[in-house]
């Protein structure tokens, strides 16, 4: 495996003014990692083992569609058909994260982190369907079973980027109380960041979802990803599945950033 060609995070944006806030110099993980954990209620006990089986289960169903489509982006553009990336996990510690090549190879001039923005032409044909269908991110099952992510969470974020969101969101660092997830309550209501008000909005849901964590939620989120995955909107989601709204859930009320 190979870190020539680092791909991007959550964010998408076709700002440049926003880009140049969010590039600057590794944080400092240490003090990140001193970030007290939220203990939210029993179901933190049960998670993890939970996590573990369904990754084991959905490990050995997906296990040949991510080996064809590995082959497939392999044949179509040169480089390594997996990379690994350092993100954020529980508590502020780097792990390092595995997903199927989406880009070109080395995407990053000079190795200087860049968010994605909707039509990048980084992206191959085949590695945008891959992020359509979000199929890249199933080698992280991997780190579910190695305890380094959840199956639903706030999604892990790349360390150059935590210092900078963390001065314009102060309450940032509170993603970090919980394992990150292969989905979370922000990934199947809102659409990938555009600009500083969106990655507030989202931060609302990572939050709330802190918060209100429980089994049933999880299973509503899960439930919300295959939906969204099948296209279905955002809105018919949170409709369908009565997922909490961090902008009109009162349990979620203590932790918006930009309440309304």
């Amino acid at each position: 495996m190979s870190t020539a060609n680092p791909e991007i995070g959550e964010v998408a944006t076709t700002s440049p003014d926003w880009a140049s806030t969010i590039k600057g110099n590794h944080p400092e993980i240490d003090e990140v990692a001193m970030t007290p954990l939220v203990q939210n209620n029993s179901y933190e006990s049960i998670k993890r083992w939970l996590d573990f089986a369904l990754a084991v289960v959905l490990l050995l169903v997906t296990a040949p569609i991510i080996v064809f489509f590995a082959v497939l982006m392999k044949l179509n553009s040169r480089g390594p058909w997996i990379y690994v990336q350092q993100r954020l996990g529980l508590g502020g510690k780097v792990f390092t994260i595995y997903k199927i090549r989406t880009m070109y190879q080395d995407s990053e001039r000079d190795h200087v982190p860049i968010w994605s923005r909707p039509g990048d032409p980084r992206v191959t044909p085949v590695g945008r369907f891959l992020r359509w269908c979000h199929v890249d991110e199933l080698p992280q099952l991997i780190n579910v079973l190695k305890g380094e992510m959840s199956l639903v969470g706030p999604r892990p974020e790349r360390p150059e980027f935590l210092d900078q969101l963390e001065r314009a969101l102060p309450d940032y660092r509170q993603r970090l109380t919980v394992r990150p997830g292969l989905t979370g309550l922000a990934q199947v209501q809102q659409p990938p960041d555009t600009d500083l008000s969106s990655v507030s909005r989202k931060l609302n849901f990572d939050l709330c979802y802190v918060e209100q964590m429980s089994l049933w939620l999880d299973v509503r989120v899960m439930f919300g990803t295959v939906l969204k995955c099948l296209g279905v909107p955002f809105i018919w989601i949170g409709r369908i599945l009565q997922l909490p709204d961090p902008n009109a859930h009162p349990g979620c009320q203590s932790f918006l950033t930009n309440p309304s």
